[in-house]
C-alpha cells in the first residue's frame, strides 16, 4: 500500500510541476523572450552570411591574382626559352 501511495503522490507532484512549467513556457513573457532569442539568431545569421560573402570575394580576388601571376610566369619562361633557342641558332650559324 505504501508503494501505491508513494507512486500516486509522485505522479500528482509531477503532473503539478508539468502544468506549472507548461503555463510558464506559454506565458506572454516567455513568448517575448522566444521572439527576442529568435530575432537575435536571425541577426547573427545575417552577419555570418555577410562575413562568408566577404571571405568568398576575397578568395576569388586571390585566386584571380594567382592565375594572373602563373600566366605571367609561363609567358616569361616561354620568352626565355625562345631567346635561348635564338642564341643557340646564332651560335650554330657562326
Amino acid at each position: 500500500m505504501k508503494d501505491f501511495t508513494k507512486g500516486t503522490a509522485l505522479f500528482a507532484v509531477g503532473t503539478l510541476f508539468g502544468s506549472i512549467g507548461f503555463k510558464l513556457l506559454a506565458s506572454k513573457d516567455a513568448k517575448k523572450a522566444y521572439v527576442h532569442t529568435v530575432a537575435a539568431g536571425l541577426r547573427f545569421k545575417d552577419e555570418a552570411m555577410k562575413t562568408a560573402t566577404s571571405v568568398q570575394e576575397g578568395a576569388a580576388d586571390i585566386l584571380a591574382s594567382a592565375k594572373e601571376l602563373n600566366e605571367e610566369r609561363v609567358a616569361k619562361e616561354v620568352a626565355e626559352e625562345e631567346a635561348m633557342e635564338i642564341l643557340d641558332q646564332e651560335e650554330v650559324e657562326e
